[in-house]
């Protein structure tokens, strides 16, 4: 399934969690996350592991991108479009879930 085939797609207002069956633990060198229900390991670098941590206490992408963004010290736009795609990949590996609305 590309990102495109995520319904509905993630946008910057879309709001994203970990489901329960995931697990995830941050080291040096990069994040592991674990799918429980199917014992697959992913590996996440070291930024995309931080946005990972970030999303934990923003849920919605803006909101994180815009942390992140100062952070880093990068544009907020360029960021907020790096966490859509790697939010939407996560999602299409089972590994995030979008929120329901309200």
């Amino acid at each position: 399934m590309s990102p495109d085939a995520i319904d509905p797609p993630v946008s910057s207002t879309t709001a994203v969690e970990v489901p329960e069956h995931i697990v995830f633990r941050a080291f040096a060198a990069e994040t592991v996350m674990l799918n429980l229900q199917t014992g697959t390991y992913h590996g996440l670098n070291p930024t995309a592991g931080r946005m990972l941590e970030v999303l934990q206490e923003h849920a919605v992408i803006k909101q994180a991108a815009a942390v992140i963004a100062e952070e880093y010290e990068q544009d907020p736009a360029f960021v907020e479009a790096d966490m859509q795609t790697l939010c939407s990949g996560l999602i299409e590996r089972g590994l995030l879930v979008v929120q329901p609305a309200g």
